[in-house]
C-alpha cells in the first residue's frame, strides 16, 4: 500500500485537491494501485490552527509517506505575519523542499491542441501546439543562500551553488530529455554577468558528455525569455537554476492557456516526491466553483508516474484530461470565447473521471 500525505493548503487548494482525489480513488484500483489517503494541515491554514505553517506532525507524516500532493498555501491575510518564516511558502513550502532533499522541479508545459486558441501568442507561432519540460534546481540560489537580510535601507540575498548542486539536476534534465522524441537540451544562465552561472555552463557540459544521444545548447536567460514568446517550438527540455526557473516555468505555462493547467513534480532521490499544481491560492475565488482542477489532476498524474511508478495509469489520466478538453468542456481561466461552456471546478473533475 503506498501512503499519500494529503496537504490541500488554503484558498483554492482544498477545492482542487479534492477533484485531484476524486480522480486518483476512480483510476489506481484499475492499475491494481492501492493508496491511502492521510489529510493535514499546511500553510496559513495550520498557522491559524497552530500557530505555526508546518507543524510537527505534518512534517512527521510527509517523512513516513511515499508522496505528497499539494494544494496551495498563501494569501493576502498571511503577508502581513510579522515573521516572514512564519509566512506560508517561507514557512512551509521552501522548508519542505528543503527538509525532504527535493531539489529538482519538473514542470511540463504542454499546448493542448484544443486550447490552441487560448495561447497569447499567433496562432502561426503555436500551430501544432508544443510539448515543454522545464526542469528548475529547487534547493539553492538566491532563495536559500545565506546571508540573507534586510536592515534599514540596505537588503542581502545570496546566490550560491556548488557543483555537485549543478550536476544533480543536470543529471535530472538529461535523463527526462533522453525519454523524449527530440532529445534536446538547453541549460539556461546568465553566465556573462554571474560567476554561479559561469560555474554552471561548465558544468553543463561536462555533464553532457555523459549523453551523447541528448544534444546540448547554452542560453542566456534573458535571451530564453524571449524566445519562449517567439518561437515555443524550439524547446524540448529547459533546464535552469531557481530564480531563473521559477520565472521561466510561468512564462511557460502562461503560453498554455492558463496556470491553472501546469502541474509540478518536486523529485529528490529515489521515488518519494511532493506533486502540486504550479499556481496559488487565489483566495479571489475560494469557494466560488471557479478553480481550475486540471493542473492538480496532471499533478496526480505525476504522482502515479515518479513515485509510484505506474506509468500506464499516469497516461490514462493524462488521455482523460485531453478527451475532455477535446469536448469542449472549459473552466472560466481557459474560456477562449465568451459563449464558451463553462463548467465548475467540481464539473471538471467529474468529467475527467467519466472520461476515465
Amino acid at each position: 500500500m503506498a501512503k499519500i500525505a494529503v496537504l490541500a493548503g488554503d484558498g483554492i487548494g482544498p477545492e482542487i485537491i479534492a477533484e485531484g482525489l476524486k480522480v486518483l480513488k476512480a483510476v489506481a484500483p484499475q492499475h491494481g494501485q492501492d493508496l491511502e489517503f492521510t489529510e493535514a494541515l499546511v500553510g496559513g491554514a495550520a498557522y491559524d490552527a497552530t500557530g505555526h505553517p508546518l507543524p510537527p506532525e505534518t512534517l512527521e507524516l510527509v517523512q513516513n509517506s511515499d508522496a505528497i500532493f499539494f494544494g496551495a498555501v498563501g494569501g493576502p491575510k498571511y503577508d502581513v505575519i510579522p515573521d516572514p518564516n512564519m509566512r506560508p511558502e517561507r514557512g512551509a513550502l521552501l522548508p519542505l523542499r528543503k527538509k525532504l532533499g527535493l531539489y529538482a522541479n519538473l514542470r511540463p508545459c504542454i499546448l493542448y491542441s484544443a486550447l490552441s486558441s487560448a495561447c497569447p501568442l499567433r496562432a502561426d507561432l503555436v500551430e501544432g501546439g508544443f510539448d515543454i519540460l522545464v526542469v528548475r534546481e529547487l534547493t539553492g540560489g538566491l532563495y536559500f543562500g545565506q546571508p540573507k537580510s534586510w536592515e534599514g535601507d540596505n537588503a542581502i540575498d545570496t546566490c550560491l551553488y556548488s557543483r555537485e548542486e549543478i550536476t544533480r539536476i543536470l543529471h535530472v534534465a538529461f535523463k527526462a530529455a533522453q525519454k523524449r522524441p527530440n532529445k534536446r537540451v538547453v541549460s539556461v544562465d546568465k553566465a556573462n554577468v554571474l560567476e554561479t552561472s559561469r560555474l554552471w555552463r561548465d558544468t553543463a557540459t561536462k555533464v553532457a558528455a555523459e549523453y551523447p544521444d541528448v544534444e546540448l545548447s547554452h542560453q542566456l536567460v534573458d535571451a530564453t525569455a524571449m524566445d519562449l514568446v517567439r518561437r515555443p517550438q524550439s524547446f524540448d527540455v529547459i533546464v535552469t537554476e531557481n530564480l531563473f526557473g521559477d520565472i521561466l516555468s510561468d512564462e511557460a505555462a502562461q503560453l498554455t492557456g492558463s496556470l491553472g493547467m501546469l502541474p509540478s513534480a518536486s523529485l529528490g532521490q529515489g521515488t518519494f516526491g511532493l506533486y502540486e499544481p504550479s499556481h496559488g491560492s487565489a483566495p479571489d475565488i475560494a469557494g466560488t466553483g471557479k478553480a481550475n482542477p486540471l493542473a492538480t489532476i496532471l499533478s496526480a498524474a505525476l504522482l502515479l508516474r515518479y513515485s509510484l511508478g505506474a506509468e500506464a495509469a499516469a497516461l490514462q489520466i493524462e488521455k482523460a484530461v485531453e478527451i475532455v478538453l477535446n469536448a469542449g468542456h472549459r473552466t472560466g481561466d481557459i474560456a477562449e470565447t465568451p459563449d464558451t461552456k463553462i463548467v465548475t471546478c467540481t464539473e471538471m473533475g467529474d468529467l475527467v473521471v467519466a472520461a476515465l
